[in-house]
């Protein structure tokens, strides 16, 4: 094996792999990477038996083959290394890597025992915009069930529909719900659902991070991000970039049954200042009670204005009122300030609309004059 190429080309496909190499007791190979040039391809490969990614380089090939050498030292040296050409090449049992004045020798382990990354068809698939799929999948991971007793609770919620996909999540005690445009497709016989491990989505928007930090001066505007579905895997492929992940097998619930189905007159409703109530809802956090994180949250139609508080027998109290239009009745329902901070903090709008219908209702949020996000907390029953 013998092939040359830029050192940004080789660190941007080592930074886009790397996350998946890891320590594994039973497989030590699975903390390698694999190096496959052939075909005039230059591809880096890694798996941890869940989640395979490949990320094709662009370089020069005098000779073909594979080899295995451990993925995060070779990722940090290359990250040392200036910018030129690398000339890489399989010596017997080592890697020699040569750049300017830096050569070194990393020992290498036969390619024959890596696993295989699964193959997906490609026949058919789905396209969205890349920028914004990253900001909706980065924007559900916060309410997934960190615990795997439920396993289907432990990833996110893909249902594609005929125009657009949705995604949610939900833990039990909060939920979000966000879709998406598709920006090309081709045409399924029906509708297709599925729970994908949330580790593969945190790939998927690290794999944005990292690109992003070596870009320079590139279109991103055109960039997309196409979705292949098998029976059991699901393929992305963004830019030179392919991975592959299982899908969890399992019935996700019909979250659809815990969101409230009431009347405009049955239920309060309130626009509000997303900043501002995020700093409210800082601040009466100070004083909520550990390991509960309550806040109150008073909504007046008469006074026309909301309170949010929090009352600490040891630290004190905090008080913050908002002046705002609120239709209806008086209520009131106790939050985790914890989770309402999640859900405003992944709100792209600059104002929410909150929908309460009494103390131990569900409460509704929602971005305003936008109805491709709901986010849904249960309240705390005092």
């Amino acid at each position: 094996m013998k092939f040359s190429c830029t050192q940004e080309n080789l660190k941007v496909g080592l930074l886009n792999i790397v996350h998946i190499a890891g320590k594994n007791i039973n497989l030590p190979i699975l903390s390698n990477a694999l190096i496959d040039v052939s075909d005039s391809l230059i591809k880096l490969i890694a798996t941890d038996l869940e989640i395979g990614i490949t990320a094709s380089v662009r370089g020069k090939i005098e000779k073909n083959g594979k080899i295995t050498v451990n993925a995060k030292l070779l990722t940090d040296y290359v990250n040392l290394l200036p910018n030129g050409r690398v000339d890489i090449e399989l010596m017997e049992d080592e890697l020699k890597l040569a750049c300017g004045n830096f050569k070194t020798k990393i020992k290498s382990e036969d390619a024959g025992d890596y696993p295989i990354i699964p193959s997906v068809d490609k026949a058919n698939y789905f396209s969205f915009d890349w920028e914004e799929f990253k900001r909706i999948a980065g924007g559900v991971i916060f309410a997934v069930a960190a615990d795997e007793t439920r396993i289907e609770l432990s990833g996110v919620y893909f249902e594609f529909n005929e125009n657009e996909l949705t995604l949610a999540a939900t833990d039990s005690y909060r939920l979000i719900e966000r879709k998406i445009k598709y920006k090309n497709k081709t045409i399924l016989p029906e509708a297709k659902k599925f729970i994908i491990p949330t580790k593969t989505l945190i790939e998927i928007t690290r794999l944005s991070q990292r690109s992003n930090e070596v870009e320079v001066a590139e279109e991103k505007t055109n960039k997309e991000i196409k979705l292949y579905i098998a029976e059991n895997q699901i393929l992305f492929m963004y830019d030179e970039v392919e991975l592959v992940s299982r899908i969890i097998e399992g019935q996700y619930p019909d979250y659809k049954q815990i969101i409230p189905n009431v009347s405009q007159e049955n239920k309060t409703t309130v626009v509000l200042e997303r900043r501002e109530l995020s700093q409210a809802v800082k601040a009466s956090s100070l004083f909520s009670q550990t390991n509960i994180n309550d806040i109150q949250i008073d909504l007046s139609f008469s006074a026309k204005k909301i309170t949010v508080s929090s009352i600490s027998g040891q630290s004190g109290e905090s008080r913050v009122e908002i002046p705002t239009e609120v239709s209806n009745k008086d209520t009131y329902v106790v939050l985790n300030y914890r989770y309402l901070l999640d859900g405003l903090n992944n709100f792209e709008g600059e104002r929410v609309i909150m929908e309460v219908v009494d103390s131990t209702t569900p409460v509704v949020f929602r971005i305003e004059n936008r109805s491709d996000c709901l986010y849904i907390i249960m309240p705390i029953k005092k």
